[in-house]
């Protein structure tokens, strides 16, 4: 995929996995004057985002281990990061052909409530790292 600045893929989300998502935000809102930007408690989690205005911090307490992915949900730290991007026809692509492997798209709604669910489609790195690639991108993260 050939881009300009203005259009290649820009990191806006960082998610962590913790046990207590609440505590956690008062913290980074304290600590480091974070905006609480959100809530979930869809299939996957239920958390909190909280942002600096550019990147949106999900903090989640994952509710099983499929979703959680391969460290399964009781792995506490970074999980996964997220890009926004134009077109996820094209990223699919880009990360394929790059080495990146396809997880996950968006749970069905037989899963339950998905409206607070904000990725698109997730992927391993060659590394084995969880990688969000979404078009809408997350709260108040920047286009």
């Amino acid at each position: 995929m050939t881009s300009t600045k203005l259009d290649r893929p820009k990191l806006r989300h960082i998610a962590i996995s913790v046990d207590d998502p609440f505590a956690t935000a008062d913290f980074y809102i304290q600590a480091f004057d974070m905006e609480k930007v959100g809530e979930t408690d869809s299939p996957l989690a239920r958390g909190v985002y909280v942002s600096d205005g550019v990147i949106c911090l999900a903090i989640l307490a994952f509710k099983n281990d499929y979703w959680a992915g391969q460290n399964g949900k009781k792995y506490r730290g970074i999980h996964h990061m997220g890009f926004h991007v134009n077109n996820l026809d094209d990223a699919k692509d880009s990360v394929t052909s790059a080495g990146g492997e396809h997880f996950a798209g968006r749970p069905s709604s037989s899963e339950g409530d998905t409206s607070t669910v904000v990725y698109e489609e997730k992927y391993y790195d060659p590394n084995g790292i969880m990688i969000d690639v979404c078009e809408r991108g997350w709260p108040t993260a920047p286009k």
